[in-house]
């Protein structure tokens, strides 16, 4: 919930299952744990706008899932000494954890699998740079942290931006210059391939011809004068043509002169 979806470490140990739809995907964010005066609360968040509703991945969802399950085995051999507390990241006993207590086991990970020194917090940060660099817009970026102003999330990241600027502007020129048939990067128009030449001529892929050698003004039609017999086709002239060379005859009785179907 942290390294993916950004919370803080006191939104995440004041998550309720209640508050969390696993099927809908989603999770409310609407209260905090903090520990005062040696005693641990529920707090609001941190601001209004802290407030939110967070969609959930798949990869959460089921981390979430099997979080559950496990949570429901170690209740169940835990005895009746369990409370029920309702809070997703619990004790032993079912009591809700402390904030402190989460940074502790992250840094106890930290340790045994030999990673740079980074601060739990870190993670939320992490979610947010990747979010950007996956090309999440700024907006979108800032409600899923739960910050007061889009002026917060440009100016925390604003290392990121440069990269995501980038991106959105290559984007958009490629669309552009994709519809204007301008080939990206360069000044070269798109166009057709180039026609292909064959031992009697220049034939351009894909173009209807007749089997008299000249173009056809419709399907069946010849263009070199009305009611002409040949029948019009569309031929590829192979290249290099040998003489030996025949071309399928898709239709009986259909024949082979110069390499158009007649």
């Amino acid at each position: 919930m942290i390294a993916l979806r950004g919370l803080r470490r006191g939104e995440a140990a004041g998550l309720r299952w209640c508050d969390v739809d696993l099927d809908g995907g989603t999770a409310v964010t609407c209260r905090q744990l903090q520990r005062r005066d040696g005693r641990l609360m529920v707090c609001p968040p941190k601001t209004a706008h802290s407030t939110r509703v967070t969609a959930l991945d798949r990869t959460t969802i089921a981390a979430l899932r099997a979080h559950r399950s496990r949570r429901r085995a170690e209740a169940a051999a835990y005895g009746e000494g369990y409370r029920y507390s309702g809070y997703v990241f619990t004790n032993l006993n079912g009591d809700p954890v402390a904030p402190g207590w989460l940074t502790h086991v992250f840094q106890q990970l930290i340790a045994e699998h030999d990673v740079p020194p980074i601060r739990l917090h870190d993670l939320r940060h992490g979610a947010a740079t990747l979010a950007l660099v996956a090309g999440v817009q700024l907006k979108v970026v800032q409600e899923m942290l739960g910050h007061s102003s889009i002026v917060l999330t440009a100016g925390t990241y604003t290392s990121v931006l440069p990269e995501v600027a980038h991106t959105a502007a290559e984007k958009t020129a490629a669309y552009l210059l994709q519809a204007a048939g301008v080939v990206p990067g360069s000044a070269r128009r798109r166009g057709r391939a180039p026609a292909r030449r064959g031992r009697w001529g220049r034939v351009a892929p894909g173009r209807v011809w007749c089997g008299a050698g000249r173009p056809a003004s419709a399907p069946n039609r010849c263009g070199r004068a009305p009611g002409c017999g040949y029948r019009a086709v569309s031929v590829r002239v192979p290249r290099p043509w040998r003489r030996d060379r025949e071309l399928p005859l898709p239709i009986p009785g259909w024949r082979v002169a110069k390499g158009l179907v007649t």
